[in-house]
């Protein structure tokens, strides 16, 4: 597996972005590293340029014949390598140098095949699918793994996905024959979408949340649907009012300080609050959505279950920023190989990222899907974020979105980042440096 080539650009002209982007593209393709014939592009576009999904796919299909199947979604920003594009028009892809036989794309218009044994998979969901959880959770007992990675398209107009995928029959990867797409187009919405995995793909995954916790964790001790009315036994709207330290008898100030407060909720046997005060990986942020003074209820954005745990939390820069710092740096642990050679060791102590080269950290691209929440301003200024991973990982082909709600493991996620990183055998990386 090479590196992965890849592109981004901004301009109100969406043909002129995609020019750009298929510019850097196709350079890179010439590079000795990098993949030069890469089957699968992972196409994230901002939703200025929503309405033109269809021409944009059909145009860089018809550009980069070589590239054979394509999925990916709208946010209302898109992220690459150190940069991002929020609020404003913006396209971002991957080519991924990745053997046909190993992954299948899927939508509803074309399911996945039962003989393909996915080990994990890429979503990209509609927010407005009913039952998204359940669909959700489903999807990752359909893979070996149990384990997805994505999120949920971001749009204020049309909600589009891409997913396409050409028949093996008449390519120079088809080992196996299987089914053309039932869809004509390669742009839906609704339902799920995205890439299913064979085990042959090694990746490695980590959730970054956004929040800390401002209460202790409680246990839901009486609850009906989405409405919480005891905690340790204790009325949860008591409970509530104690810990932001307000009173229902002065409503505005109460009412201003419920707005800024969300829940953290955690299933019996999952990772909560940990002993540092941080939330656990499995911790579902969910906002506040009502109050119910009459039974002393707390309502929250999310169907609840008495036996789960309960955490309210705010969201901090701060914790934000040490926790995204904490995944890249369990990343860069697990792939770092044990004896360096000199030359890459330098590479690696380097102070700037950039001298890292991509494949001493076996690192061949990665996907990068953020709440649109925690996009701009909230990281300290434009393409923060994405410079704190970069300045981590190092120069490494990296695209992905801002979405309104993210996917890992068979979770929906808020105010989190998911950062998976698609890797290189040991071997392979060793003959690389």
């Amino acid at each position: 597996m090479k590196l992965f080539p890849f592109g981004h650009a901004t301009h109100p002209q969406w043909q002129m972005a995609a020019g750009l982007v298929i510019a850097q593209l196709r350079a890179q393709m010439t590079l000795p590293a990098h993949a030069a014939k890469p089957s699968l592009g992972l196409l994230y576009i901002t939703d200025h340029y929503a309405h033109d999904a269809q021409a944009i796919l059909t145009h860089l299909r018809q550009e980069l014949p070589l590239v054979k199947d394509w999925a990916g979604t709208v946010g209302v920003g898109v992220a690459a390598n150190n940069a991002e594009y929020f609020d404003e028009p913006g396209m971002a892809l991957m080519l991924c140098d990745i053997p046909a036989d190993h992954y299948r794309v899927f939508s509803g218009a074309q399911p996945l095949p039962p003989d393909f044994k996915a080990e994990s998979a890429l979503v990209h969901a509609d927010p407005q699918t009913p039952e998204l959880a359940e669909l959700i959770a489903d999807m990752a007992s359909r893979t070996r793994s149990g384990y997805l990675f994505g999120g949920l398209t971001a749009s204020r107009n049309l909600s589009a996905q891409f997913a396409w995928q050409e028949p093996f029959q008449g390519r120079e990867d088809h080992q196996t024959e299987r089914a053309p797409s039932n869809s004509s187009s390669g742009v839906l919405t609704g339902g799920l979408s995205g890439v299913a995995w064979s085990s042959d793909v090694q990746i490695l995954s980590r959730v970054t949340q956004g929040c800390a916790p401002i209460s202790k964790e409680r246990k839901i001790t009486e609850a009906e649907g989405h409405v919480i009315y005891q905690l340790d036994g204790v009325p949860a709207l008591d409970v509530l009012m104690s810990d932001l330290q307000v009173s229902l008898t002065q409503p505005q100030e109460a009412l201003t300080a419920v707005r800024s407060t969300l829940v953290g909720l955690t299933s019996a046997g999952q990772e909560g609050v940990g002993r540092t005060g941080s939330l656990g990986v499995d911790v579902r942020v969910r906002h506040i959505i009502g109050l119910d003074p009459a039974r002393k209820g707390v309502a929250i954005a999310e169907h609840v279950e008495v036996g789960e745990r309960l955490a309210f939390c705010q969201m901090s820069l701060q914790a934000a920023k040490a926790d995204l710092r904490r995944i890249c740096a369990e990343i860069r642990e697990e792939l770092e190989p044990e004896t360096l050679s000199l030359e890459t060791a330098h590479a690696l102590a380097a102070s700037e990222a950039e001298a890292a080269p991509h494949l001493a950290r076996r690192i061949a691209g990665a996907v990068y899907v953020s709440c649109s929440g925690r996009g701009g301003p909230h990281f300290g200024g434009p393409s923060a974020e994405l410079q704190w991973i970069r300045h981590a990982l190092g120069d490494v082909p990296l695209v992905g979105f801002f979405a309104s709600g993210e996917i890992a493991h068979h979770h929906l996620y808020g105010y989190t980042g998911v950062l998976t990183v698609f890797t290189t055998p040991q071997k392979e990386e060793e003959g690389a440096l």
